[in-house]
């Protein structure tokens, strides 16, 4: 089976092309990169809980995460200015696509009670948002070492000036968004 970035390289290219009535080869949508954020809320109690959450950002990235830190201190939550309060990673290239296709293909199909991603993720420049409310759904997290189900966030960053540009290459990629 051809990986995800194959399939793009010499079918969905040409596809699109003709799709959106695209003349220069280089307007062509493609994907930049994908971010991974976790933040962590109960970080200000418990400092380990980032170390783990990191350990698992990475384990399903592929990709060692890196802890993010507390610009600001907040009295209300009892947070200072650098305290580590989330893990992140940004994947690009190789990784990105096979992150991609692992989640279209494995962890999304997992999700109880899917219907479908919901299309309002796109921020008007192209670029798309999504949460995952459980950690889990990816097949690297061993369910019966994990501490505490955590959600994540994940950002497709594309080079589509708009919308619907986005969208049409995310549709070719195999993104199940929900029927309207």
């Amino acid at each position: 089976m051809a990986t995800l970035k194959e399939q793009y390289e010499n079918e969905l290219k040409e596809s699109l092309q003709k799709q959106l009535g695209v003349t220069n080869v280089m307007d062509i949508p493609r994907i930049e990169k994908i971010v991974l954020n976790m933040g962590l809320g109960d970080a200000v109690q418990n400092p380990k809980v980032v170390e783990k959450a990191a350990q698992e950002l990475t384990l399903i990235a592929g990709q060692k995460a890196v802890v993010t830190k507390a610009k600001k201190s907040i009295a209300t939550f009892k947070l200072r200015a650098g305290m580590p309060i989330g893990a992140r990673v940004t994947l690009r290239k190789d990784r990105m696509y096979d992150f991609l296709s692992k989640l279209i293909n494995i962890a999304l199909p997992r999700v109880r009670d899917f219907r479908g991603v919901s299309p309002k993720g796109f921020d008007g420049r192209g670029n798309f948002s999504m949460g995952v409310t459980e950690h889990i759904i990816f097949p690297e997290i061993d369910y019966d070492k994990i501490d505490q189900i955590r959600g994540l966030n994940v950002t497709i960053v594309t080079s589509a000036k708009n919308d619907e540009n986005a969208r049409a290459l995310l549709d070719a990629l195999g993104m199940p968004f929900k029927k309207k």
